[in-house]
Formats: C-alpha cells, sequence, structure tokens
C-alpha cells in the first residue's frame, strides 16, 4: 500500500511539472467588487394613494309623503330615469275624497263669507242713516271678518288636500340611476319608508380618509386658513383606478376637504369630482385615488441597496480605503415599487453599495484596482 501511494504522488507531481512546462498556469483567485453609486439629490414624482368610494353627487333617497298602499312602481332597479318622470304611484282615493271634502267646505264658506259681507254692508248704510247702533255695526264687522278667515282656512285647506294628492305620484327629483327597491306592489309605505334610491350620477365624488400629516403635505404649512382654498384648487388632477386596477379614463380634481377631523380615525374626509359622462362610475364603487405630489431636492436609491436588520434599515458606505460600512438610515417609500427616499443618515457625495449590498459585512473591501492591461 505504501508503495501505491508513492506511485500516485509521483504521477501527480510529474503531471504538474508537464502542465507547468506546456505553459498553462494554474487560474488565481480574483476578488469580486461590487456595484456602487454616488449619491446626489434629484426631484421625483410620488404618488400619493387613498383607498376611495364613489358617490353621486346628487344621491337622493326616495321616501312618501303620505301613507297609503302602494299601487305601482313604474322603474327598475338600474333604469336610467330623467328629472321629474314619475317612479311611484300610492294609492290616491282617500286623497281624492279629502280634496272633494275641502272644495266643499270652500264653497260653504264662500256662502258664509257672501251672507255676512251683505250684512255688514246693510248695517253699514244703516247705522249712517242712524237706523242701527254702533254696536250691530261692529258686531256685523266681526262676522264678517270671520268669514273671510273661514274661507282662507277651506282655502288653505284645499290647497294642502291638492299637495297630498300630488304626493300619491312620486316622481324622480334628479336625473339618474335608480338604486335597489325594497318594496312590492301593494305595500303599505309611509314617510318612514325607504323606496329607493336615485343616484345623479352625471357627475361623482370620490370620498377617502386622509390624515393631518397628509393634509399639511396637500396644502403646505404655513399657507393661511382664507388661502387654503386656493391652494386646494391648485392641486394636481387625481386619477381612480378600479379594484381590477383599470385606471379612469377621466381625471378629477379635490372638489372639498372638510373641516373637522374625525375623533375615532384622526382623519379628514376629502372629495374628488370626477365627470361621467358615459355613466361607468356608480354609487358604491370601490376603487384607489392616485395623485402625483413632486419631492425636489431628495436623495433616492434603489431599494436593493438597503438592507433590512429587524426595525432598521442600512445602506454600506463605501470609505476613503474601499472598504465598507454601515450607515443607518431612515426611508420613505415613493410607491413605484423601485427605489426608496434617503430622509436621514446619508448626504450628497458619499458613495454607497448597491448591487450585492445584501453580501456586505462591515469592513469587507468593496473597490478594487483594476489590473493594467498587458501590452500584446
Amino acid at each position: 500500500m505504501k508503495r501505491k501511494a508513492t506511485k500516485w504522488a509521483v504521477a501527480i507531481t510529474a503531471m504538474t511539472v508537464g502542465l507547468v512546462s506546456c505553459g498553462i498556469e494554474e487560474p488565481k483567485q480574483k476578488d469580486s467588487s461590487f456595484e456602487t453609486m454616488t449619491v446626489k439629490k434629484s426631484d421625483i414624482e410620488l404618488p400619493y394613494k387613498f383607498s376611495a368610494r364613489m358617490k353621486g353627487q346628487n344621491d337622493v333617497t326616495i321616501t312618501p309623503q303620505v301613507s297609503g298602499q302602494l299601487m305601482k312602481i313604474c322603474v327598475a332597479e338600474g333604469q336610467q330615469v330623467k328629472k321629474g318622470q314619475t317612479l311611484f304611484v300610492i294609492d290616491s282615493r282617500n286623497a281624492k275624497l279629502e280634496l272633494e271634502a275641502a272644495q266643499a267646505n270652500l264653497q260653504a264658506a264662500l256662502a258664509q263669507e257672501n251672507s255676512a259681507k251683505l250684512e255688514y254692508e246693510s248695517n253699514k248704510n244703516l247705522f249712517e242713516k242712524k237706523i242701527v247702533s254702533s254696536y250691530m255695526l261692529n258686531n256685523s264687522q266681526n262676522q264678517y271678518k270671520q268669514a273671510q278667515a273661514a274661507v282662507a282656512q277651506a282655502r288653505a285647506t284645499v290647497n294642502r288636500c291638492k299637495v297630498d294628492l300630488g304626493f300619491c305620484t312620486i316622481t324622480s327629483p334628479v336625473s339618474g340611476v335608480i338604486g335597489g327597491i325594497p318594496v312590492r306592489t301593494g305595500d303599505q309605505v309611509s314617510p318612514m319608508t325607504e323606496l329607493t334610491m336615485v343616484s345623479g350620477n352625471t357627475a361623482m365624488y370620490a370620498e377617502f380618509s386622509v390624515t393631518e400629516a397628509v393634509i399639511e403635505e396637500m396644502v403646505k404649512e404655513g399657507v393661511k386658513a382664507a388661502d387654503i382654498e386656493k391652494r386646494i384648487a391648485k392641486l394636481p388632477e387625481a386619477t381612480f383606478v378600479m379594484k381590477n386596477g383599470t385606471e379612469y379614463p377621466h381625471k378629477g380634481r379635490v372638489a372639498s376637504l372638510t373641516g373637522v377631523v374625525n375623533d375615532a380615525t384622526g382623519s379628514l374626509t376629502a372629495k374628488v369630482s370626477f365627470p361621467n359622462p358615459d355613466g361607468h362610475l356608480y354609487s358604491g364603487i370601490q376603487g384607489t385615488i392616485v395623485m402625483p405630489f413632486s419631492e425636489k431636492g431628495v436623495i433616492v436609491v434603489p431599494q436593493f441597496a438597503v438592507v433590512r436588520l429587524q426595525d432598521k434599515a442600512q445602506v454600506y458606505k463605501v470609505k476613503a480605503d474601499s472598504t465598507a460600512t454601515a450607515v443607518e438610515v431612515t426611508t420613505m417609500d415613493t410607491g413605484n415599487g423601485k427605489d426608496f427616499i434617503i430622509t436621514s443618515g446619508l448626504n450628497e457625495g458619499d458613495q454607497i453599495v448597491t448591487t450585492g449590498a445584501n453580501n456586505v459585512t462591515e469592513g469587507l473591501k468593496v473597490l478594487f484596482a483594476e489590473e493594467p492591461k498587458s501590452e500584446k
């Protein structure tokens, strides 16, 4: 066995000598460098995103003004209607009878008024001839005034009955789309019954909540209250992205910001107005509002240059001796899925490791001088 091992050693040595003599050198291990970048400030556009819900600017809940049996439903759910179009019909027989009775009472009151007027005028002539006393004149005058008041009251009753009769036919107060109809023909309805909702969808509001910090960023600190409305008018146009990722083709603008912070959520409600000429938007649709805001003079680095260690973020800064040292930084997401904004920890002109940052350790040499090229 000892002889065999010796033979193999001699053979390997001979092969090595042979390779060297043939001019073939063994490969040398070469240190691989990491990609780096020099930090500089630049401008970037950030997409602010908010969860939103669509609502018609003229959404109207339809409820009856009178009680009665629902005789007819003239529309269907999802139907497009015009302002003044008939939606529901309530049994009007009682309303018609009340109107007829009121009109009869008005005729009686008018007759009573006419009699009282004749009595008053007769007593007035007799008083001037000193045939009747002032008491009779005043008494007849009071009766005439009471008759006039009775006529006014009867006429008001007639008008009210006419209004109640008109309420038996329910029309749409706005043009829009019919929502759900929870009632059926034959149901007994009252002013407490919700018949449907008409969504005036020629223009829509996208409602969403924003924190005070975002509001301050949108309108900028130091802006006077009187100028906030002007600042809102200058905010960038907004895009509505539906849940399936489709962008609504028409842009919207911020219409209002509530002036009261919700105690429970610590946020304010904002509304973005969108035109809806084709009727593609409906009340209740949920999606995302995207508004672009420019950040000027910020440090932007690739996301892969930032190493996460538990709740901390760090980058590897290249020192003068080409070694890397970890620097803790704070970051802000740009929303583009590729970059971070460094809000603290780096200065313009610093050199950091980008590609391969996850493989760097403290003190590791990350830059190497290029080997001089041999002349042929």
